[in-house]
């Protein structure tokens, strides 16, 4: 009967192991970000060593941004959520630990391979065949556990956070399995099953829905459970949660031909996904107003709760950057844009200001949760966030302008019809942007260090017997 008594109610140790992995890969791919921010801004940085070059560290870059980072802050948050608005521990904890030693593995094997050159070429896919069937296992694994987890719930209601973190991993077993699909010719070689316009197309159905599904709805369901929380308010409507997950759901899946603009592909495809983007702005803005309402009476804990304006700042470069990329789908605007650094400020102002403010707003709120504890210190919270809105400003407005400058250097003409600028000189113009993003990206990884020092100083003065998780 005591031994009962003293078992925990959820199982929340892999959700520890998957916050704890979250901010280290945070810091490694800042640090791996910063450091080909640098080489396209001195380039003599990469040594003459093929292994560290830009063209190889880029992908691993990525990788540890979206999969390690992000992946490992789904895989914590999902699963301490589930439990707590199912009312039910895991439906397997031992599957729940193959997913976090078989996700660590595929990071581990990217670290490996891609500094190597072993890459099928695929942006945000570029890990090959062996990985990317360990990915599918791993993943199958992680939505199975799920779905039964919500089966054995002891409530009637499914919170709308679940939702979003289901459509997530529904579409990404779809998006993962079918542009991966590849004829091996090697155990480090294969050529995808698809050629010319039909393997562009199926990659960025892809590439886009990585971006629609795992780096914005999962991340959705993270806010619509952790802002109700950190403000102790509840969320502002419910309804328009559920109407906000229905046509985000439906109406994100026809993106991806809006990469494609001007290419082979029939331009009612480009014109479609244009359309769709357009209509996107209304669902997407519909969210982060839902979130930012949900403060309402209580705006003043913004003062002192730096936790929370991780959270809500968040809210406001998703809606920034929910409105950028529309505009950046509409033909003329992507004939302009397409292909310069205003893409590469895009994404980030959604990556770094979107994607990681809310994690780390949610990681803050978890670790001293799961290790019943206070954070070690609020005032390195404050600096952080400081930190980090100040790296991203300098890098997002960066990319804009030098994007802007790219595009018309590039499309200026003189009176015989001769480009006026070669593409040396736009590129050596654009060196001080490059500086200038290599800078706020140097400023976003030292915030990220602060945040890995307050959370390993947070664990320590854990207390080795832990009381009973806060609800």
């Amino acid at each position: 009967m005591e031994q009962a008594q003293t078992e925990p109610k959820y199982h929340f140790g892999v959700v520890q192991g998957f916050s704890i992995m979250a901010v280290v890969y945070l810091v490694v791919g800042a640090l791996v970000g910063v450091y080909i921010a640098a080489e396209l801004a001195w380039p003599w940085l990469n040594f003459d060593i093929p292994y560290i070059s830009f063209g190889r560290l880029r992908p691993l870059h990525t990788n540890a941004v979206i999969f390690a980072f992000g992946g490992c802050t789904l895989f914590a948050t999902s699963y301490y959520v589930v439990q707590r608005t199912c009312s039910v521990q895991l439906w397997s904890n031992k599957l729940a630990w193959f997913t976090f030693w078989g996700w660590n593995a595929i990071i581990v094997g990217a670290v490996i391979t891609l500094p190597l050159g072993f890459t099928s070429g695929k942006e945000y896919a570029e890990l090959e065949w062996p990985l990317d069937i360990l990915i599918a296992v791993v993943w199958l694994s992680y939505m199975f556990n799920y779905i039964m987890t919500i089966g054995n719930r002891k409530v009637s209601h499914i919170y709308v956070a679940n939702w979003f973190f289901l459509a997530m991993q529904v579409m990404i077993t779809f998006l993962h399995v079918g542009n991966s699909m590849a004829i091996p010719v090697s155990f480090t070689q294969s050529y995808s099953m698809y050629a010319g316009p039909q393997d562009a197309m199926v990659q960025w159905w892809y590439g886009h829905n990585a971006v629609g599904f795992f780096l914005t709805a999962g991340f959705l369901g993270i806010m619509y459970y952790f802002i109700p929380k950190q403000a102790g308010r509840p969320i502002f409507s419910y309804r328009l949660s559920v109407l906000h997950f229905w046509t985000l759901i439906f109406g994100y899946v026809w993106l991806g031909a809006h990469h494609l603009q001007y290419t082979a592909l029939p331009d009612w495809s480009g014109t479609l996904a244009s359309a769709f983007s357009l209509a996107m702005i209304i669902p997407s803005w519909g969210g982060a107003v839902n979130g930012l309402m949900t403060l309402s009476g209580a705006w003043h804990r913004l003062r002192t709760d730096y936790v929370l304006r991780f959270l809500i700042v968040s809210l406001a470069f998703y809606a920034m950057s929910t409105f950028e990329g529309p505009m950046m789908s509409i033909r003329t605007v992507n004939a302009l844009s397409h292909y310069t650094d205003w893409t590469i400020g895009h994404v980030h102002s959604g990556a770094l200001g979107w994607v990681a403010m809310v994690s780390i707003g949610a990681l803050y709120y978890l670790i001293p949760t799961l290790f019943h504890t206070k954070l070690y210190s609020e005032k390195l919270v404050n600096v952080h966030f400081w930190m980090a809105t100040v790296g991203i400003t300098f890098y997002i407005c960066a990319m804009w302008v030098s994007g802007i400058m790219q595009a018309m250097m590039w499309r200026a003409y003189d009176e015989y019809g001769a480009l006026v600028y070669t593409f040396a000189e736009s590129v050596a113009a654009m060196h001080p942007y490059y500086a200038l993003r290599a800078l706020g990206g140097a400023i976003f990884l030292a915030g990220c260090v602060l945040m890995l020092y307050n959370v390993i100083m947070t664990i320590k003065q854990a207390q080795p017997e832990p009381a009973e998780a806060r609800a």
